[in-house]
């Protein structure tokens, strides 16, 4: 999925964030919500905290820029991670973190729902979510359908409510969402950072992702 991005000013950018934020989530961010604490008393830094899996010490450092609303994501999560899991993290040649990159209103509240929830729950919930995609994304309505599958999660409806207009996470998301574009100029999803060194675009089979990451040890 392809988000067309410019070049801003410091100044352009933060009136680009807040746009985000408030153009997208109009009806849950009314003006007057105090600051929520998150599902399970985490913190804003906790919530924003690396996501990884993998030895700390593995060759290869893989950092994924996805969007939860982004069909191409779901795909490569769906299809060819358990194998990269397998083969590539598990066996200590990789290590992988999941970035947000939101590329719309929803996409952003489902990234504040999995980052709301323990570490521990963090990757399991967004198998969860992205496994069952079309179910929430296409629902008449997508946040009811996104809380029942919070639930499993041990999310209760208040606290994810409570999430939802939770400003101050959402804004952390967007500026972690902008320090890809800012760092890397990640304009779709997926997109992977390899050792911070090269970025590599698109949904590629797990033949053609290992045959890119061979350049770097993998």
């Amino acid at each position: 999925m392809v988000f067309l991005m410019t070049k801003y000013s410091s100044r352009s950018t933060h009136a680009s964030r807040r746009h985000f934020i408030t153009g997208m989530t109009t009806a849950t961010l009314a003006a007057g919500f105090p600051t929520i604490t998150l599902g399970a008393s985490l913190s804003i830094e906790e919530a924003v905290a690396p996501r990884r899996l993998g030895k700390s010490d593995a060759p290869v450092r893989v950092a994924e820029y996805y969007s939860m609303t982004c069909g191409h994501c779901a795909d490569f999560h769906n299809n060819i991670f358990p194998t990269v899991k397998s083969k590539l993290i598990d066996t200590g040649i990789v290590r992988f973190e999941m970035r947000p990159f939101p590329l719309d209103g929803l996409a952003l509240r489902a990234h504040a729902l999995v980052r709301s929830v323990p570490q521990k729950k963090f990757f399991p919930l967004v198998k969860v979510l992205l496994a069952q995609h079309p179910v929430w994304l296409r629902a008449k309505d997508p946040l009811s359908a996104l809380m029942k599958i919070a639930r499993l999660a041990g999310v209760s409806a208040e606290e994810f409510n409570a999430i939802m207009r939770n400003r101050n996470l959402l804004e952390a998301i967007v500026a972690l969402r902008q320090e890809g574009v800012d760092d890397w100029q990640i304009a779709s999803t997926p997109s992977f950072v390899v050792n911070n060194d090269e970025v590599l675009s698109g949904n590629m089979s797990y033949e053609d992702f290992t045959e890119r990451l061979s350049a770097f040890g993998a």
